[in-house]
């Protein structure tokens, strides 16, 4: 019964909690850091091939090979005496014995094979857990901590959070997902569906095959907009592969600048239709229309980068990260009310698309979508992408990270943002005491 509660308690707290509580994640940050770092040289010298001349020795001196000149070769004598061995049963009786448990053999595999058949699970998907997936910030909130005389050792911040990690911030509600292109052979980009979402833990596709302007062979981190349906918004988190070229290896601000710079230099094509739909062997045609008369997409069409902020100072956190990571951001879409022209592919898992050829006739509106934040993002500057849950990526959330909301809304749970910020805050207030006492003593 204990355990029972003890499990439901620990369901969504830090992984160092629940597994280890002897180690802590500044330690395991700094574990998983150097071990990336290992696998990264790793791979240098394996693109290099030195195993290859490992084998390879200096030519030997003059003096030695005079000697082997000098000396006579010797000769080795053997029969074949020693090869009999090698040779298989003659007599057809052996052979009749090997055939019976080879047949034996297969009957007994056919017979395991139809009960396994019964048992065997679905194999999982190739895009499972390939996110990576930030650990919640381990902020231990003590009586000690708000001492001003109190240090700043086991409050949870990193020590390098001024120079060594990559803000990103608002976050956005939404869903965790994956956008993949796939390579066509033909198609147009914009028209042709290429794009397809999976979701975070299992890897399942979320919406059916829809056209993008991105370029295929692209892999992006994305979260899917809580209200992309009103919104069409896909909020870009980080990059993995863009068009064939693998940026995962790179470091963190580099990847984000590389993803800002090429989402800027995608085309812009019209949004589809407003009596746009998807076929009919697809499950959103069943699904009733909440808002009849208002716009609903039916696919992503905005991809969206969320904002990062290299320089994370204690100032620049309390005066423009912390309040950017509570505020709600605005982004500008456009809605199109043209009639719908329907193409239907040959593939059961693509959704029917516009063409955009009426669009000369009714441009599209432009509206404001107000995107709600869920908390801020700290990346470690020195990592690169990693699969699966990783210390190198930490999670402030804006609200408390109960499982009963019920038991949230009655407690007086300080939120995990509302600890961050109060520690910046007493850290700010030391390097300014410490500055000002520095500074007196220079005077007298």
């Amino acid at each position: 019964m204990f355990a029972h509660a003890d499990r439901k308690s620990s369901y969504k707290a830090p992984p160092t909690i629940v597994t280890d509580r002897l180690v802590s994640q500044e330690a395991r940050r700094a574990k998983a850091l150097e071990e990336q770092k290992r696998r990264r040289a790793q791979k240098f010298d394996s693109s290099r091939q030195l195993d290859a001349f490992a084998d390879l020795s200096l030519r030997a001196s003059d003096d030695n090979i005079d000697d082997d000149i000098d000396e006579e070769p010797q000769l080795v004598r053997e029969g074949i005496a020693n090869y009999a061995s090698l040779a298989g049963p003659s007599d057809e009786s052996a052979l009749l014995a090997v055939a019976t448990r080879v047949d034996d053999g297969i009957h007994q595999k056919k017979k395991r094979g139809k009960n396994k058949r019964k048992w065997a699970k679905a194999k999982p998907s190739k895009w499972a857990d390939r996110c990576m997936y930030a650990e919640l910030l381990e902020l231990k909130e003590e009586m000690t901590l708000w001492d001003e005389h109190a240090t700043d050792v086991g409050d949870g911040l990193p020590s390098d959070l001024e120079s060594g990690w990559v803000a990103v911030t608002p976050v956005p509600t939404g869903k965790r997902c994956l956008a993949i292109t796939h390579q066509s052979a033909a198609g147009v980009i914009g028209i042709s569906p290429n794009t397809t979402l999976r979701s975070r833990l299992l890897g399942k596709m979320l919406l059916p095959r829809f056209p993008s302007s991105l370029p295929p062979l692209t892999i992006l981190d994305c979260i899917l907009d809580a209200n992309w349906k009103f919104n069409g918004i896909l909020h870009v988190l980080d990059v993995i592969k863009w068009k064939g070229q693998d940026v995962a290896d790179c470091e963190t601000p580099f990847r984000l600048w590389w993803r800002d710079t090429r989402l800027a230099e995608l085309p812009k094509f019209a949004p589809p239709s407003a009596g746009f739909s998807f076929t009919p062997t697809s499950p959103e045609a069943r699904q009733p229309a909440s808002h009849p008369n208002s716009y609903n997409f039916p696919y992503p069409t905005s991809f969206v980068p969320v904002p990062y902020h290299t320089e994370t100072t204690l100032p620049i956190l309390l005066s423009t990260i912390i309040p950017m990571a509570r505020s709600t951001r605005e982004i500008l879409v456009d809605i199109s009310t043209s009639t719908p022209f329907q193409f239907h592919p040959s593939s059961p898992t693509a959704m029917t698309i516009d063409t955009g050829e009426d669009h000369a006739a009714s441009r599209p509106t432009t509206i404001p979508a107000h995107v709600t934040s869920d908390g801020l993002l700290l990346y470690v500057s020195q990592a690169s992408y990693e699969e699966g849950t990783s210390p190198l990526s930490c999670w402030i959330p804006i609200k408390p990270v109960i499982e009963d909301q019920a038991k949230a809304t009655m407690s007086e749970t300080a939120s995990p943002l509302d600890l961050f910020q109060r520690f910046i805050h007493r850290r700010l207030s030391k390097v300014q005491y410490s500055h000002d006492i520095h500074s007196d003593s220079m005077d007298v």
